[in-house]
């Protein structure tokens, strides 16, 4: 697909301010992504393209918690925290990996809607946060992991259904494991800004995972199902960080989310929408917000000059399975901007109306700067699950740029079918959950991403199954065999792709820029990899006992710099699952 030319943009873009010590003192990992911007790009080049095959393991730990093991770990005076699955957190000396304290959760529930996973946790000055899968806040002491409070994200789980295990009764599904479903959960980082704590929650899109097999090969399945008043409404809160008393609340979905019943995306792409159904129907579900989902999977992206939050939104519920809930689904698959304040919406951009696909606005927004026709402009920018990077004016929500497609496009937004059609980019991505890194002054933005396509099915109920749906919706994705990664650098002064580097299994995880000209990113197969920032070229790789499925960090302790990652896999894409945590560096002189 081409690019736009949105505005004829000369895209030269501004310095940003170096947010961490300079080179030589001790530089901290302090937030989800490095800065409240999100940037993931680090100032400090003691590691760069000449010195970069030197690196060598400093110290690994094994946490004990083997899975999917996704976190950022986070980095404040010598000190790292780093959650593990499960909801365990673990504070550890930077500079050796010892152990200082261990917090160990204990689940009120067994049942989750997306796994063990979460993504870290943010620490204040008095106190380190985590968010968990069976929804709650917690607050612990940063010196001593004791327990401060704790928050419940939900006192309710109305609209979640204990029945959807029958939808193991479908023909298609029988003899399958369950391994997701509807139920509030939180798997994001928390953001902190000043005295607030900001957490939203996951799980509200009505479906079902499930594991079948297939030439002896486990394979996931997403299924979302027909009727109505399935789902949970998605929402994000901010909380006081010293008492957890709750500050705001907003809703994802609210009345009047039917929308204007788009026919194309916002830039034109046809959605291959029946209209004419949905607006037939629109008084008969015209109280569906009430379950319209949303999840809320991103860590906030804060512009404290403006007073805002940026934050992206997950699917409508049910998930992909569309009779009962017509309309554009208005401020599901968003990038919104917030009030930091209030909570209250300043504006929306909806890059999927009424989606049917599971492209969830998942990964991380991004805050920058650069010139938009001579002048510079702030602005926010977001990679989608679509395969295009975004750029928004941060003031208006304005699309500024749209990238071409950084990876392979296939019948996009094609109807699901009973006979089934193979879609690209499918539920998995594009970019996932990953966050990207910006290079503000080199202008280029870094994108770990997924080819995986997957078949749709859209099939009606049989009405002797006696189930409680009319019709689902299920996508499989095609044999691990066909899938692979791709490691993008966008030029953000052309809007085009700069270079990409193509790796043997989806990128899932993220990425890591530094001004000594590199990338860092893990790999599915289980490697970590650094490459040259300027051309792509893979100058430094280790080979590591699990799948590398988590965003790297990197810091300084004592004038010495590391580049830490998590290597714990995906249980649910089936790449190895570990429970190593690790540091590299150079040689010490």
């Amino acid at each position: 697909m081409s690019v736009r030319p949105a505005l004829m943009l000369s895209a030269v873009l501004a310095l940003a301010p170096a947010l961490v010590s300079a080179q030589g003192g001790d530089s901290d990992w302090p937030l989800h992504g490095l800065d409240a911007a999100n940037t993931r790009f680090s100032p400090l080049s003691a590691i760069a393209t000449g010195n970069v095959t030197g690196l060598r393991r400093a110290w690994s730990v094994h946490t004990g918690i083997n899975g999917s093991f996704q976190a950022t770990p986070l980095v404040r005076d010598g000190v790292m925290y780093v959650s593990t699955p499960f909801n365990h957190v673990i504070a550890l000396d930077a500079a050796t990996g010892a152990e200082r304290w261990r917090y160990t959760h204990t689940l009120t529930r067994k049942d989750t809607c997306c796994g063990p996973a979460n993504r870290g946790v943010a620490v204040g000055e008095q106190a380190v946060f985590i968010a968990t899968i069976d929804a709650r806040l917690i607050a612990l002491d940063r010196h001593t992991g004791k327990p401060l409070w704790e928050h419940p994200l939900t006192d309710t789980d109305v609209g979640a259904m204990e029945d959807l295990g029958q939808m193991l009764n479908v023909p298609e599904f029988a003899g399958a494991k369950q391994t997701g479903n509807t139920g509030y959960s939180a798997n994001m980082a928390p953001q902190v800004v000043g005295d607030l704590v900001l957490v939203g929650v996951t799980g509200a899109g009505y479906g079902l995972h499930v594991e079948t097999k297939e030439g002896g090969e486990a394979r996931l399945t997403v299924a979302g199902l027909g009727g109505e008043h399935l789902g949970l409404r998605g929402f994000l809160l901010a909380l006081d960080a010293k008492t957890g008393a709750e500050r705001w609340r907003w809703y994802v979905t609210d009345a009047g989310w039917e929308g204007d019943l788009k026919s194309t995306t916002a830039w034109g792409q046809t959605l291959n929408r029946d209209l004419a159904a949905e607006r037939a129907s629109l008084e008969k579900y015209k109280d569906s917000w009430r379950y319209g989902g949303g999840s809320v999977w991103t860590t906030p992206a804060i512009d404290e000059k403006r007073g805002l939050l940026y934050l992206g939104t997950g699917n409508p519920a049910p998930q992909m399975d569309d009779p009962t809930r017509p309309g554009d689904n208005r401020h599901t698959l968003s990038l919104v901007a917030l009030e930091l304040a209030t909570g209250k919406l300043r504006w929306a951009y909806q890059q999927v109306p009424h989606d049917r696909w599971g492209y969830d606005v998942a990964s991380p927004p991004v805050l920058f700067t650069m010139n938009v026709n001579g002048q510079p402009r702030d602005v926010v920018a977001e990679a989608g699950k679509v395969g295009h990077l975004f750029v928004h004016d941060r003031e208006t929500g304005e699309l500024l740029q749209r990238s071409p497609a950084f990876v392979p496009q296939e019948n996009l937004f094609a109807r699901p079918t009973e006979a089934g059609v193979r879609i690209a980019p499918a539920a998995l991505g594009g970019c996932s959950w990953s966050p990207i890194a910006v290079d503000a002054a080199a202008g280029r933005a870094y994108i770990a991403a997924i080819h995986w396509p997957a078949m749709y099915y859209s099939r009606k109920v049989k009405a002797e199954a006696g189930l409680p749906w009319s019709t689902y919706t299920f996508v499989q994705p095609v044999p691990a065999g066909e899938s692979y990664g791709l490691l993008t650098a966008v030029d953000l002064h052309t809007g085009q792709l700069a270079w990409q580097q193509k790796m043997p299994q989806p990128l899932i995880g993220g990425v890591l820029a530094t001004a000594g000209g590199l990338v860092f990113t893990g790999e599915s197969s289980g490697a970590f990899s650094a490459f040259a920032s300027g051309d792509g070229r893979r100058l430094w790789s280790d080979p590591v006992g699990a799948g590398v499925n988590a965003p790297p960090v990197t810091y300084t302790v004592g004038g010495r710099q590391f580049v830490a990652v998590a290597a714990g896999g995906n249980t649910l894409f089936g790449f190895k699952p570990g429970d190593e945590l690790i540091a590299y560096a150079l040689p010490a002189p």
